[in-house]
C-alpha cells in the first residue's frame, strides 16, 4: 500500500511540461610552444533553460535557492513540497549521464531520505537499474538550429511555413523589441494566463519570468507585431548561454489572419543568431492536444529531440522498486502516441 501511495502521489502531482566560446588563443602567442596550454575544448552541447546559471539565478531571487553539483556539471536540482507538506528534490532536462553518481551527490547533500523527481534531457533507460520509477513517457521538443546566414536559416523553413511568413512581411506590420518590463500585468501574462486555463496546463509562475528578467539583464526579450495602434501578436524568448527558449506567445484573431506570429518568430530567430544563440528551444510537440502548434513549431525547422521521461527515485525503497523499473523502463525509450 505504501508503494501504491507513492506512486499515485507523484502521478497526480508531478507535469512533465515543466528541461560561449573557448578562450582567445592569441592571449597566449608570447609563450613558448612547449609551455603552451592545452587548448579549452568547448562542451558542444547546450544546456536546457532549467540548467543553467540564468535560471538558478531567477531561483535564488524567489527564494528557492537550488543546489548546484559543481561536480556534475552544474547540475541544477531544485527543491519542492508536493501537496503542500511532502518535500521533493527535482532534476529537470539534465544530462544524467551517471545516474547512480547523481543519485550520491543528491544523498550527500543531505537529501538522502528526500524522493527525487527525474526528467533527464535524453532516454536514461539505466536509471531502472538504480531503482528509479518511471512515471511519466517521454515527450519531444523542438530544436531550431540558428547557426548560419540569413539565408542558410530561410532555407530551413518549411514551405508552407515561409509562405505564411512572406504573407506576413507584406502586411505593413511594426515589430518591436524590448526587454520584458517589471510589472506582472502585461498583457502578454494576461493572454497566457488564459490559454493556461483553455487549456488545462500550468507554466511558470508569473514572479519567477519576472526574475528571471531581472537577474539577467537583456536576456528577456519581448517581440511585437503592431497594425497602427494595435498589438495584433507577441512573444517571449529567455537567452541562456548559447541557447534560448520560446517561453511566452499570444497572437490574435487578426493576428492570425496577418501570420504575425510567423514574422515574429522569424525576427526573433535573426535577433537571436546576431546574439550569439545557436539553438532556439521550442519547447514540447504535441500533435494530440495542440496540433496548430505543433505544426507552427516543426515547420520554423526545428528538429525533434526525445526527453527521457519522469522517473521518481526514493533511497528508502531503492531495492524495493528496482523490479518494477526494470519492467517499466522500456516505456522510457521508445516513442509515445500523441508526442510527434
Amino acid at each position: 500500500m505504501l508503494l501504491q501511495n507513492f506512486i499515485r502521489i507523484f502521478h497526480i502531482s508531478i507535469n512533465h511540461h515543466l528541461g560561449f566560446p573557448a578562450v582567445n588563443g592569441a592571449m597566449f602567442d608570447f609563450m613558448p610552444a612547449d609551455v603552451m596550454p592545452r587548448p579549452i575544448l568547448r562542451d558542444e552541447t547546450i544546456s536546457a533553460l532549467p540548467q543553467t546559471p540564468e535560471f538558478a539565478r531567477a531561483l535564488a531571487a524567489t527564494g528557492k535557492e537550488p543546489m548546484v553539483l559543481s561536480q556534475l556539471k552544474d547540475t541544477v536540482v531544485m527543491r519542492r513540497k508536493l501537496l503542500g507538506r511532502i518535500d521533493v528534490a527535482m532534476v529537470n532536462r539534465a544530462r544524467i549521464d551517471k545516474p547512480l553518481r547523481l543519485i550520491e551527490q543528491i544523498s550527500e547533500q543531505g537529501l538522502h531520505r528526500t524522493p527525487v523527481i527525474l526528467s533527464p534531457e535524453t532516454p536514461t533507460p539505466a536509471l531502472a537499474r538504480h531503482g528509479a520509477v518511471p512515471l511519466v513517457s517521454p515527450a519531444y521538443v523542438g530544436l531550431a538550429d540558428l547557426t548560419g546566414d540569413h539565408d542558410q536559416r530561410r532555407a530551413r523553413l518549411h514551405q508552407k511555413w515561409r509562405n505564411r511568413l512572406v504573407h506576413a512581411e507584406r502586411q505593413g506590420l511594426r515589430v518591436t523589441r524590448q526587454s520584458l518590463p517589471q510589472t506582472p500585468a502585461h498583457w502578454l501574462f494576461a493572454a497566457d494566463a488564459a490559454q493556461q486555463a483553455r487549456r488545462n496546463y500550468r507554466s511558470w509562475p508569473v514572479d519567477l519570468t519576472l526574475a528571471y528578467a531581472r537577474e539577467n539583464k537583456g536576456m528577456a526579450k519581448v517581440f511585437e507585431a503592431h497594425e497602427g495602434k494595435d498589438i495584433v501578436a507577441g512573444i517571449l524568448v529567455l537567452r541562456h548561454g548559447r541557447g534560448a527558449t520560446y517561453h511566452i506567445a499570444h497572437t490574435t484573431e487578426r493576428g492570425k489572419a496577418l501570420s504575425a506570429h510567423n514574422l515574429l518568430m522569424w525576427e526573433a530567430m535573426n535577433w537571436l543568431a546576431k546574439q550569439g544563440c545557436e539553438q532556439l528551444d521550442l519547447g514540447v510537440i504535441n500533435t494530440e492536444d495542440a496540433p496548430g502548434l505543433a505544426r507552427f513549431k516543426l515547420g520554423s525547422g526545428a528538429r525533434l529531440h526525445q526527453l527521457g521521461g519522469t522517473w521518481a527515485y526514493w533511497a528508502p525503497m531503492g531495492r524495493l522498486l528496482r523490479p518494477i523499473a526494470a519492467l517499466d523502463k522500456r516505456l522510457m525509450s521508445t516513442g509515445i502516441s500523441g508526442y510527434c
